[in-house]
């Protein structure tokens, strides 16, 4: 079976994760969120609490098939910050599994640390002004080999639905999902 981790990190946009771990849930791909912190419980970008499934440290040996990094303007920050979260996503990068970063997250964790390797991404704002490792495009989803990145939570149905179909290899299942809640995919 296909399986995502979500990394959380304290200050994640809460709407980016949850409606991917929300869409990829209904697709049927089991999804492990991942508190980065010491405890499971994790504070979003709006001060919702969250209890993750499991500890990044727990499952810091864990391969995945995708490794989803939500933005959130201090989620991004503290996401980049943690050699734990580098070291976890630079494996999954070397096994080429997909990574996918939203909003923030591609300039900030992948460009922050060196990780973007040239390929093409998208972020938020004009954070891609700084970056000297990728090369930003403007798009609401951009896929380059295996880095799958969504420019914000305004795209992020565009992103989970993307993902799934990656990682089904199949989008008629994606769409018809698409089409059921109502969303043109």
């Amino acid at each position: 079976m296909v399986k995502v981790a979500v990394l959380l990190a304290p200050g994640f946009e809460e709407a980016e994760a949850i409606v991917t771990i929300d869409i990829l849930r209904r697709l049927h791909i089991e999804v492990d969120t991942l508190a980065c912190a010491q405890s499971r419980a994790v504070v979003s970008y709006h001060s919702i609490p969250m209890v993750a499934d499991h500890t990044l440290a727990e499952r810091s040996g864990e391969l995945y098939d995708a490794v989803v990094l939500p933005g959130g303007p201090q989620g991004s920050v503290n996401l980049a910050a943690s050699p734990e979260v580098v070291r976890f996503v630079t494996a999954h990068d070397e096994a080429n599994k997909l990574i996918c970063p939203i909003c923030s997250a591609a300039a900030r964790v992948l460009g922050g640390n060196g990780l973007l390797k040239g390929r093409r991404y998208v972020c938020s704002g004009d954070l891609w002004q700084t970056m000297t490792d990728g090369e930003y495009t403007d798009a609401p989803v951009v896929e380059d080999q295996n880095l799958l990145s969504g420019k914000g939570l305004g795209h992020v149905f565009d992103f989970a639905f993307t993902l799934s179909a990656r990682l089904l290899g199949d989008e008629a299942p994606v769409r018809e999902h698409a089409d059921h809640i109502y969303y043109r995919w």
